[in-house]
């Protein structure tokens, strides 16, 4: 098995100049853990139909940019991943392809933790989240949903084991990416389908309730059909606050 000699963090970004700065400095965060002081990193920022200043942000980060008017997270994914590719110009083999949200927050151990995975043979990782800085009337519902969320599939007798996929907490190596024809162009549902792929093509994905990806718990989302439109629908019972 090739080991690992470059990771990149690819963004997917729609209009995200007030969010994207602290995700950018989590990524970095997560980036000088010492188990990767041999690795390279590049990171992504896939700058999608943006009309405001999401890639001053991004290039003030010293992150690569992708510029593209999709407005599909699908297509975003797959343009950061390319790109990313086509500048390492690695074997894929020896390139994980990490992934996260612009209105999301990583933790330290992010980056180290999918690297060790891919050492010890996982192709993908597919981790969780939990939603940070919602009003206070959405108090009782935001605990509520985090509560069965974090219950979801530990009936199985595997604690460690959970059904979630997100974007914003997602890892895989480069080949099997390829292999497996990457994201497919989706509005919505990208990361379920590049997760069902791998699985499909007999690669081995690890999911974990380690290092979970802190994201916001907004309740306008920039994706339709995601975890922020799920929000919003708990929400909507409450109020519109958003």
């Amino acid at each position: 098995m090739t080991r690992i000699a470059a990771m990149a963090v690819v963004i997917p970004a729609h209009n995200e100049q007030a969010l994207l700065g602290a995700a950018l400095a989590a990524v970095s965060r997560a980036a000088r853990h010492p188990a990767l002081v041999a690795t390279r990193l590049l990171v992504v920022v896939a700058a999608d139909a943006c009309t405001d200043a999401t890639q001053s942000v991004a290039r003030r980060a010293g992150a690569l940019i992708a510029p593209l008017d999709s407005r599909s997270p699908g297509r975003a994914r797959a343009a950061g991943a390319a790109l990313a590719l086509r500048t390492l110009g690695l074997d894929p083999g020896a390139v994980w392809i990490a992934s996260t949200d612009a209105d999301s927050e990583v933790p330290p151990r992010w980056l180290a933790h999918q690297r060790a995975c891919a050492e010890q043979g996982w192709d993908a990782v597919v981790g969780t989240v939990r939603p940070q800085k919602w009003h206070p009337a959405l108090s009782d519902v935001i605990r509520r949903h985090v509560r069965e969320y974090e219950e979801a599939g530990r009936h199985e007798g595997r604690p460690d084991l959970h059904p979630h996929v997100h974007g914003a907490n997602l890892g895989v190596r480069a080949d099997a990416y390829l292999r497996c024809g990457g994201y497919p162009a989706l509005a919505t549902g990208e990361d379920h389908a590049l997760v069902a792929a791998l699985k499909a093509g007999g690669h081995r994905v690890l999911r974990t309730r380690r290092f979970p990806v802190l994201t916001s718990a907004r309740l306008t989302a920039r994706a339709r059909g995601g975890y922020g439109d799920h929000l919003g629908a708990l929400a909507r019972p409450v109020r519109q606050l958003d």
